[in-house]
């Protein structure tokens, strides 16, 4: 029965994940017809500025998000293990090859809270820029562009939040469902 609910919950997941890539995918349109109005309406060192907010738009989110999913699951893995047990953790660029050691999981908790910190900044700065954008966009659109550029902003980081989150409980269920049907002899 367990097994069953599982898979149910996996399809269910799996169907979610569909329509969000979806919804996604409708986004990314309107992204590209915004940008093509950008594009047409703005000097070309504007419409630099607002292609770079854009692109680092996805950039912090994904940052952040994945800085957060990492953090949650050393704080997991910290209520279930003793402090002091050794760890290593690989950390960065599989091409520079950075292995890192760390002593506990309390060094990476506490490393992690240090990166999640200064992501913020960079969030707290990609929002300042995003309102020079906007203040540029107000000079050169109507009211309903700029209505529909907030709204792809907005959605924007909404489906990436929505895509991480579900990704976060697929891999979940399937890591559950894989070890309930390992214990099955």
């Amino acid at each position: 029965e367990l097994i069953s609910s599982l898979r149910s919950k996996l399809q269910t997941l799996w169907e979610e994940r569909e329509l969000v890539l979806s919804e996604a995918r409708q986004c990314a349109e309107r992204g590209e017809e915004l940008e093509a109005t950008v594009r047409e309406v703005c000097k070309p060192n504007e419409f630099e500025r607002y292609m770079m907010f854009i692109g680092d738009l996805e950039k912090v989110v994904s940052l952040l998000l994945c800085l957060s999913s990492r953090l949650a699951r050393v704080q997991n893995a910290m209520r279930r293990m003793d402090s002091n047990t050794d760890i290593y953790i690989y950390m960065g660029d599989e091409r520079a090859g950075c292995f890192i050691c760390f002593q506990s999981l309390n060094e990476r908790h506490k490393l992690l809270s240090i990166y999640i910190y200064i992501s913020k900044d960079l969030k707290e700065n990609l929002d300042r820029r995003e309102r020079v954008v906007s203040g540029i966009l107000a000079k050169y659109l109507t009211d309903q562009q700029l209505q529909d550029y907030r709204r792809f902003v907005q959605v924007k980081t909404s489906l990436l939040i929505e895509q991480k989150d579900l990704e976060e409980q697929i891999k979940f269920f399937e890591e559950q469902l894989k070890n309930l049907e390992k214990s099955i002899p």
